[in-house]
């Protein structure tokens, strides 16, 4: 008997018009009295130094700083709408952040003019927000670390806006799942191998593309630690993962290629082929029998979560 073919999915088109620079303001102020991050006011957070397990303490404060960055998340979600600027959206993580005490890390960090990231469409990371107002149909991730009493949180969410395409809305839901996939390979004993491996064999079952040159990082007293966690399959990725080891699951996920090129402001990356992006993000650490996810609120919620029938936000302004 023959064998049957597998059924390609149709390859989604590029963005259409594609995503410009806009104008970008001044980076907002941070009260005198919030504590800064080491690598403040310099930018540059020089090697990574940290120690891969953390402490009781240091476990401690990260779960008061990843419980604010869920917050600030979800009121970022909020905010979303047709019309609403990345830059209104930096206004309210900036200030949802300092209003809980925190210092927003991307600012200033390596020179990072604002207080989050907001990547729509094809840019895949690291999108600086500005005057361009989302449109009906956009993607919109918006990445939050919140630096609060000597430790970071790090999470973001991908956000429907107004009324998505079909593929968008399968882009998105894929995503969070193969991130939720990363996490479930992670354990006391395992590899850090073994994450990428679920991740990229989900991506692959829905015909997502990768992106290789962005990776999730160790994290804690330090933005960026010294522990790399592929997203795809590393054989060479061989560390083992112990209990108290924290750090990102953040996978970007691809429509079309995942090759990419960065923009002339040396920060904005973008598919090569103009085609949609995705990314989730938690901060986890490792226990005995799996992980305990450190950038949830109080009551255990998540912007990832909210979301996860990846259904349009409101289109309410801010």
């Amino acid at each position: 008997m023959a064998k049957r073919k597998r059924r390609r999915r149709q390859l989604a088109p590029p963005s259409d018009p594609p995503i410009r620079p806009g104008v970008v303001g001044l980076g907002r102020q941070v009260p005198a009295a919030i504590d800064r991050p080491p690598y403040i006011p310099g930018g540059e957070p020089g090697p990574p130094s940290s120690p891969l397990v953390r402490t009781t303490d240091e476990l401690s404060r990260m779960r008061k700083a990843g419980a604010a960055a869920a917050e600030v998340l979800l009121r970022a979600g909020e905010a979303i709408g047709v019309g609403v600027t990345t830059d209104q959206i930096d206004a309210v993580v900036h200030e949802e952040t300092v209003k809980r005490g925190g210092y927003p890390s991307p600012l200033g960090y390596r020179g990072f003019p604002k207080s989050t990231c907001t990547s729509v469409n094809e840019v895949i990371c690291h999108g600086i927000p500005d005057s361009r107002p989302l449109a009906d149909g956009d993607l919109v991730n918006v990445d939050v670390t919140v630096y609060l009493d000597g430790v970071h949180g790090d999470t973001n969410c991908t956000f429907l806006v107004g009324e998505p395409l079909e593929h968008d809305v399968v882009l998105v839901k894929e995503t969070r799942r193969a991130m939720y996939a990363g996490i479930g390979a992670v354990r006391s004993g395992s590899r850090v191998h073994d994450i990428g491996r679920a991740i990229e064999a989900h991506a692959t079952t829905f015909q997502l593309g990768v992106v290789e040159e962005f990776i999730g990082h160790g994290i804690g007293t330090e933005f960026h630690a010294g522990l790399q966690i592929p997203h795809y399959y590393e054989p060479r990725a061989t560390t083992e993962l112990l209990p108290g080891m924290t750090f990102t699951v953040e996978p970007m996920l691809t429509l079309g290629s995942p090759r990419m090129h960065i923009w002339d402001d040396d920060w904005t990356a973008v598919t090569v082929d103009g085609r949609r992006t995705a990314q989730f993000e938690h901060t986890l650490v490792v226990t005995e029998n799996g992980s305990e996810l450190l950038t949830l609120t109080a009551g255990g919620e998540c912007a990832a979560d909210r979301y996860e029938s990846a259904q349009p936000v409101s289109t309410s302004s801010v």
